[in-house]
């Protein structure tokens, strides 16, 4: 049994039972804290510990009118008095001017941890500062707030950990659970903390390349026993034996699998047209069961009675869940809004609905995601990718499709979380929620909604799916809304369309519709980018545009003209800078009387060159603290043609440009977003990276192609990876291995820092940020987005002369 971090939280949780925990480095209670959403979802006692005051004030903020949560404002280290700190101020890492990761790297040794790496010199000679915080020793802590026993404590003090953790009384104190972040500390110091840990009888494990979670023997067992007898292996054979054979049929079943359950809720009761017996869908889940695909499922004594008469049980993996476990914090809340008139009055079916009737119904349908995060928490199949599908859906599906077209293979792959979506009308409610205020959670006209028979996809994103679905079910009921699992999938698809995907069906609503395109491969993806209800929030977003121009005033009228003739947002909405680079002393009054006309703030500098000024402008927007920023160079106009296509065959006009690509860096969270896919030298279709990164990396990507032509360019370059099209109100979008260049996009706050500021040099070349922003996105780190449009027309018609080019 492995997982003991999350294990023993849900378990103490789901009992009610109130845990005494201890947080130390607690930042602000959420930011890179796992164990936030566990203390919001059970409420347990919490004593918190941080020694910065920015981020203590912070920290009682976010617990204001948690009566249950107790706070001090030190450091725990060995000693009571105060110790000094290196740390990058809080405004500097909210200003973007350093990536996020600083925040939680203050630090009483800065030599253990990420301060004291090569790569982060740079910034710590920059923006570092010592301070002088208050210390107490661990027992002092204790010993200031009574505390007698501790359940869990989490240490997380960037290298000082170990000093803090052998201060641990194990014969006064014996927590459940013990996390602490390891990556900072010695070999020696690990050792050590192992052997303690042995000595008093724990188990522990390292997880991820962070932290290690202990606990001890007998929590182990009483967590080993309770998972094992909640899980019903079918088989004759021996565990090891069953999880062999599990996990071989894994590999057949591509790592695809369904999670699924029945209860009895005495639907049978219900009016005609409402009512279905328990036997029927008993009927239905063993038809499904029997279909080729490893199957989890949730379950009374009835559903482990039918899954023990399987003739291959190897593939069905039970779990035993009555009735009371959904009878939780949720099921009061749920039956209050259900009786009230307003509710029930708000259309004429829903007095009559398996809502209003059943006080099971919407405990056990709003559970389907934590359902779904308790099977990938148990899961035996080593999937990959998991769906939830209903018991019933047999009802109106043909399981032809799963046994004979094996249609759920054409799945395997989702990049995403996916829901089905069906068009939907209404002016009223969506399923009870009240319909205005799912569009206010929404910030979107809604017209389409979710279905909850069937969803899901990557196995480790559930876990993320499920604190977002959880947070949105308590807001939601906490305010007196309420519809069904589709009314909070549906809201949740229209927030976040960079973690969820949908695939439209029609508008009856049958997921029959859906398997059948499945059958044909004509089933398409799309992500909902938001439709803000205020037209003016937008606005509220602090957006810069700048232009860098050099010795040609009329360049600069010529660009600004042809941005008021393409869209006047360019012009209307962002605040204008115009970077003046020029050298010729006859331009400076021309440029100045442009800047008045049209608004534009005159930034005149010494010709800093194309690259120098791009990275002055990086700077300018951190130092503004701008959310977004456009960017262009003097000859980079936007087309005057309204219709008409590029010569790789995109458009090159589109209504609301700006406010669409605005919309797209902001929903989807890119980093970056190019205006263009049509270049002057060439096009996105071509990875121009391939010719600019390390020859190692070029070894590493591309061992087919990885040797650069003598002279000139490649007859057949390395093309460029797209991982996802997507299309947003008309306007297409591709993300994956986008390289940098210096023609026109808008760049998120975020992005200039991972591109611009994180990383500095001091002559900095198109190339050399075209190299690094590529290695940065091959790791994850950024994320680029590319218009799947050419609305950019270069036309340099005031040249001057090639030595006066100057890149930095």
């Amino acid at each position: 049994m492995d997982d003991f971090f999350d294990k023993v939280l849900h378990y103490y949780g789901r009992k009610s039972i109130n845990l005494s925990l201890v947080n130390i480095g607690a930042l602000d209670g959420y930011q890179f804290d796992d164990m936030s959403g566990y203390i919001d979802m059970y409420n347990f006692d919490v004593l918190y510990a941080e020694p910065i005051p920015e981020y203590f004030k912070k920290l009682k903020s976010n617990m204001k009118g948690k009566s249950n949560r107790r706070f001090e404002n030190a450091a725990i280290s060995t000693y009571d008095g105060t110790i000094t700190m290196t740390i990058i101020p809080p405004d500097i890492v909210e200003k973007g001017l350093v990536h996020k990761a600083f925040a939680g790297m203050s630090a009483i040794d800065p030599s253990k941890n990420g301060m004291g790496s090569d790569a982060d010199k740079e910034v710590v000679d920059k923006y570092s500062e010592q301070v002088k915080v208050k210390c107490i020793t661990l027992n002092t802590f204790f010993k200031k707030h009574n505390i007698d026993h501790v359940d869990a404590i989490s240490i997380d003090t960037e290298g000082h950990d170990y000093e803090i953790f052998k201060q641990l009384d194990f014969d006064k104190y014996r927590p459940k659970l013990i996390r602490l972040e390891h990556i900072n500390l010695s070999t020696k110091e690990k050792t050590e903390i192992e052997n303690i840990l042995t000595q008093n009888n724990y188990l522990f494990e390292y997880k991820n390349s962070s932290d290690l979670d202990a606990i001890p023997k007998e929590v182990y067992d009483e967590l080993y026993d309770y998972y094992m007898s909640d899980i019903g292996l079918i088989s004759n054979q021996s565990e090891e034996a069953s999880r062999t054979l599990i996990h071989q049929n894994s590999l057949m079943n591509n790592g695809l699998t369904l999670v699924t359950g029945l209860w009895n809720i005495d639907r049978d009761s219900l009016k005609e047209g409402w009512s279905r017996s328990y036997d029927h869908y008993l009927s239905c889940l063993k038809d499904l069961l029997n279909i080729p695909y490893n199957i989890i499922v949730f379950g009374d004594e009835d559903v482990q009675e039918l899954v023990s008469q399987l003739n291959n049980p190897d593939r069905v993996f039970y779990i035993k869940r009555d009735k009371t476990w959904f009878k939780n914090e949720f099921y009061d809340k749920i039956q209050t809004i259900r009786t009230t008139e307003t509710w029930m009055n708000q259309i004429g079916w829903l007095s009559e609905s398996c809502q209003a009737k059943l006080d099971m119904y919407n405990p056990i349908v709003m559970s389907k995601v934590f359902l779904l995060n308790d099977a990938r928490i148990l899961d035996p199949f080593d999937s990959s990718q998991m769906y939830w599908i209903d018991a019933g859906i047999s009802n109106t599906v043909d399981l032809r499709y799963f046994s004979e077209n094996r249609v759920l293979d054409r799945l395997e792959t989702n990049p995403k979380l996916s829901f089905v979506a069906f068009p939907y009308e209404t002016q009223t409610e969506i399923h009870g929620f009240e319909y205005q205020s799912i569009c206010e959670y929404c910030e979107a006209k809604v017209d389409k909604v979710c279905r909850g028979g069937f969803f899901g996809g990557p196995k480790d994103q559930i876990s993320d799916f499920n604190a977002l679905y959880y947070s949105l079910l308590n807001r939601s009921l906490n305010e007196g809304l309420m519809g069904t699992e589709e009314s909070l999938f549906t809201i949740l698809m229209y927030m976040h369309p960079n973690i969820f995907q949908y695939y439209l069906i029609q508008e009856n609503g049958l997921l029959n519709t859906f398997f059948e395109d499945l059958k044909n491969d004509e089933h398409t993806s799309f992500s909902t980018a938001l439709e803000f209800v205020n037209s003016d929030k937008e606005r509220e977003a602090k957006i810069g545009l700048y232009i860098i121009s050099f010795n040609s005033p009329r360049q600069l009228k010529s660009l600004v003209e042809s941005m008021q003739n393409f869209d006047c947002n360019f012009i209307n909405v962002p605040e204008l800078f115009l970077l003046d680079n020029s050298t010729i002393e006859s331009t400076f009054e021309e440029y100045s009387e442009i800047c008045e006309a049209y608004n534009i703030n005159h930034i005149k500098k010494e010709n800093l060159g194309i690259c120098g000024g791009r990275q002055f402008i990086a700077e300018h927007a951190a130092a503004l603290d701008l959310d977004y920023y456009f960017f262009f160079e003097d000859d980079m106009f936007l087309a005057q043609e309204k219709s008409g296509l590029c010569s790789n065959g995109f458009p090159i006009f589109i209504e609301d440009l700006f406010i669409n690509s605005l919309k797209i860096i902001s929903n989807f969270e890119l980093d970056f977003l190019k205006l263009s896919y049509t270049e002057f030298f060439g096009s996105n279709s071509t990875q121009w990276a391939w010719y600019n990164v390390p020859q190692n990396i070029r070894e590493e990507k591309w061992p087919n192609n990885s040797n650069l032509p003598k002279d000139g360019l490649a007859i057949h370059p390395p093309r460029t990876i797209f991982k996802e099209i997507i299309s947003h109100n008309g306007l297409s979008f591709a993300t994956g291995e986008i390289y940098y260049c210096n023609w026109p996009q808008i760049v998120s706050k975020k992005g200039n820092s991972k591109m611009f500021l994180n990383q500095k040099w001091d002559r900095p070349y198109e190339q050399t940020w075209m190299s690094h922003i590529f290695q940065e996105t091959l790791k994850g780190k950024i994320k680029p987005g590319l218009l799947m449009l050419s609305p950019i027309q270069h036309n340099r018609f005031e040249h001057y002369e090639a030595e006066l080019r100057k890149e930095s």
